[in-house]
């Protein structure tokens, strides 16, 4: 049987008077891969934010491995909970951004280290060891004690995918990690990716590489204007979609 990690309800989220996602439904299964496509200003990132509570949302609920994430709800009643369980909530999945978010003072190792030896309250050793692993799973195990100045973009952005990996999240967000890196470095960072896909690693991704979001995942979601516009089978969606708006879509993203 197929187990839900991700349960998103008539998720409703506006800045002012400005409604950016519009009642989006949305189940994530084990070992799924997900890339979220769309237009800027679609809703993707938001989406993604308000899975790890970097945005609080207005209206319907999230819920991972069945709890509720952020809020504790009772009929009408709605409030967000103390900041103690939603950090505890937010180390439930890993997220990498666009921007690498390096501590730049730190070395790779450190940086990886730093949220199971704060977080986790692993001993510095037992960080380590860890650190070293994912380092080495990413092809940076001989750039372990460099800074992120010495660092390449594309080296840096695999240290925060290991940082993020190491805590063991039940999933992880990808926020447009290659988007900032020079055209060269982008296949690095993909490939990496690739190989946590084929582990069974449960992944949603924004992402602008539409040949990548073809070949790498399981089901492929296209928003537009804060709702989910159609998914399914990236094949099926890319070789025909339903929709005229994805058709355009995927026209002026160049995919053949």
């Amino acid at each position: 049987m197929v187990r839900t990690i991700l349960e998103i309800d008539k998720l409703r989220k506006t800045y002012g008077t400005n409604e950016v996602l519009k009642g989006v439904d949305c189940a994530v299964h084990e070992g799924e891969v997900i890339s979220i496509i769309g237009s800027s200003g679609s809703g993707k990132t938001t989406m993604l934010r308000c899975i790890n509570m970097l945005e609080e949302f207005q209206g319907g609920s999230i819920r991972l491995d069945g709890e509720e994430i952020g809020y504790h709800t009772e009929g009408a009643t709605r409030r967000r909970k103390s900041e103690k369980d939603i950090a505890r909530q937010r180390a439930l999945t890993g997220m990498a951004f666009q921007q690498f978010n390096l501590f730049p003072h730190m070395s790779a190792a450190d940086n990886v280290m730093l949220g199971l030896v704060k977080v986790k309250k692993m001993s510095r050793p037992e960080a380590r060891a860890i650190a070293e692993t994912w380092l080495d799973r990413v092809g940076l195990a001989a750039r372990r004690d460099h800074f992120p100045g010495q660092l390449s973009g594309g080296q840096q952005q695999r240290v925060a995918i290991a940082r993020a990996i190491a805590m063991s999240p039940r999933l992880m967000l990808f926020d447009e990690v290659t988007s900032a890196l020079d055209p060269e470095l982008v296949g690095e960072v993909l490939q990496v990716i690739k190989g946590l896909a084929a582990e069974g690693m449960t992944m949603l991704l924004v992402t602008h590489e539409m040949r990548f979001a073809h070949d790498v995942s399981s089901r492929v979601i296209f928003m537009n204007q804060g709702v989910i516009c159609e998914e399914g089978n990236p094949r099926d969606m890319f070789a025909r979609p339903r929709t005229e708006r994805l058709a355009e879509f995927l026209k002026s993203s160049s995919f053949n």
